[in-house]
Formats: C-alpha cells, sequence, structure tokens
C-alpha cells in the first residue's frame, strides 16, 4: 500500500514522519514545500501537486487545519478521478461535515476512513498518539498497519461520524481542564506555595489530568509552546456548541471555556499558543506562574 501525506503541519509532519520510519512508500504535498524537506531526507517522495499525489498513490491521508481545506483537497483528489482511491482524514471535522465529504468522496468511488488523533504533537513525534476511528471495519482492517505506525493506541468508535464526536469531546475536555489548571495553579502562587512542588502534588493527586501533566510545564516554563492555537482551539469548541444543540445536552462549562477562548483570542490574536489562554489570568493578576526545571516544549 503506497500512501500519500497532505498537510505537513505540526501534527501532520510528525505523522508523514512515522509512517516513513515504518518503512512505508510515502508521497508528500503541502502547500509550503519547505516543510517537506526533512521527508524527502528520510524517502519521501514530493508531489507538488494534490493531483501529482493521487496519481502515484493507493491511499490520501490529510491533516488539514479546517473543513474548507479539507473540502478543497477532496476536490482536488476527486478531479483526478483515479478509481478505488482511499481516503483517510486524519484532520478534526464535526460530525455533519466528516458525512457530507465522505458521501461527496463516495459518490466518485472513493472510500473514506476518518481519524483524527488526540494526546498531543510530542506523542504524535514519538508515534504515541491516540487514534479515533469512524468507518468500515473491512477497510480500518487495511490500514491498521499505517495507523498503528502513526499511534500505538487505536480505537474503532464505530460508523463514519463516531470519530468526529469523541474527538471534539477530548478536545472540549482539555479546554476545560486547562482553564481549570490555570485558576488552581495562581491558587497555589497566591497561596505561597512552591509551584513545583505544587504541580508535583496535583500530579500525584486525584485532581490531576492528562493537561496538567503535559501542559502545565510549559505554562510554568513561560514558553506556553503547545503547537496548538485558540483558532484551533476555538474551532474544536464551536463543534461542541453544535452537538450541545444537536444533541439537547447543555454544556455550560464548555460555553464558558468558549467565552473566555473568545476573550484570548481577543487579547492575544487567533495564531497564539492556546495554552496562553492561562495568560488571561496571569496578565489580570499582575501575577506570573513559573518554577525554574519545566520544559520549554514537550519531547
Amino acid at each position: 500500500m503506497k500512501y500519500g501525506y497532505i498537510g505537513l503541519g505540526h501534527l501532520g509532519g510528525h505523522l508523514a514522519a512515522s509512517l516513513l520510519r515504518a518503512g512505508f512508500e510515502v508521497v508528500v504535498h503541502d502547500k509550503n514545500p519547505t516543510l517537506a524537506h526533512r521527508h524527502q531526507e528520510a524517502g519521501a517522495q514530493w508531489a507538488a501537486t494534490v493531483a501529482d499525489l493521487v496519481a502515484e498513490v493507493d491511499a490520501v491521508i490529510t491533516c488539514l487545519p479546517s473543513p474548507a481545506v479539507s473540502e478543497m483537497v477532496l476536490d482536488a483528489m476527486i478531479a483526478v478521478d483515479k478509481p478505488n482511491l482511499h481516503w483517510i482524514e486524519m484532520s478534526t471535522l464535526g460530525r455533519d461535515i466528516i458525512l457530507a465529504l465522505a458521501t461527496k468522496a463516495a459518490a466518485r468511488g472513493m472510500q473514506v476512513l476518518e481519524c483524527p488523533v488526540t494526546g498531543g504533537v510530542h506523542l504524535a513525534a514519538q508515534g504515541k498518539i491516540t487514534v479515533l476511528v469512524g468507518g468500515e471495519a473491512d477497510l480500518l482492517a487495511q490500514h491498521r498497519p499505517a495507523l498503528q505506525a502513526m499511534g500505538d493506541k487505536i480505537f474503532h468508535m464505530g460508523p463514519l461520524g463516531s470519530a468526529a464526536v469523541i474527538k471534539v469531546i477530548t478536545n472540549m475536555l482539555a479546554f476545560i481542564h486547562l482553564v481549570a489548571d490555570g485558576e488552581a495553579l495562581m491558587l497555589a502562587q497566591r497561596g505561597g506555595l512552591d509551584l513545583a512542588q505544587a504541580w508535583a502534588a496535583i500530579s500525584a493527586s486525584s485532581g490531576s489530568s492528562f493537561v496538567h501533566e503535559t501542559e502545565g510545564q510549559l505554562i510554568l516554563n513561560g514558553s506556553y509552546d503547545i503547537a496548538f492555537t485558540m483558532d484551533l482551539a476555538l474551532k474544536d469548541l464551536g463543534f461542541a456548541a453544535d452537538y450541545s444543540r444537536d444533541f439537547g445536552v447543555p454544556l455550560q462549562l464548555a460555553k464558558l471555556t468558549h467565552d473566555i477562548f473568545l476573550q484570548g483570542k481577543a487579547t492575544y490574536g487567533g495564531d497564539a499558543q492556546s495554552t496562553q489562554i492561562v495568560k488571561l489570568l496571569e496578565d489580570a493578576l499582575q501575577t506570573d506562574l513559573r518554577a525554574p526545571g519545566f520544559p520549554a516544549r514537550l519531547e
């Protein structure tokens, strides 16, 4: 199976690199050709256009920043009119969006898996990210070796659309946890505690979370460098709001978190790191959350 990979940003670049390390034949494309240099050095073939990539591969994997970009790339794939092409969409999309795109693809003979990932860019770099799958079991079986090269935990959630729902749920929880962790660390700081020791105590407590144990370190370092933007956080929180309406579930904490992230975007810009949402509290209280010994980036 020869794969094409489109979208070599913070996340997709690592996922494509994992495929190459596992020995898969990979053709890569990105609107920024410089992002492909490390993949070419590792043996990847470069394609100047989506059409050129599709012509060379059996399956196309995409990891893209927005539904609009996903649809644009899908349209470029469809235009090639290649029979029996498989599309593995690893972007974070809403359920209705992936279902609409999959219907469009199926009308042209393409088979589709949705495979959004969760766990953070640092786990993608290690090939240990979690892959959430929606689609037919037999199609998943064909591509499981490639998915296992990118992630060590694979969850088949059900039919197409299922993975989109659980991915948004996991991200919604992460953003709620992030805001809560900032408030907790600020309580420790203003309460006169050693922040490094407070972070360690929380990590060993019932109040810990994956976000505290990972992104909390970047906050205490002051880099905030999680390689995920305010705009992306707001996109995912927007999907959660859609599900709130669709499924009739009031999401009070998610709505409050969305409003806080809108304030974060207004203050620091949409391209700011999502972890900088904690900086709103730091700036409001003129109190930095810093402690020695924490990394600038997660490895």
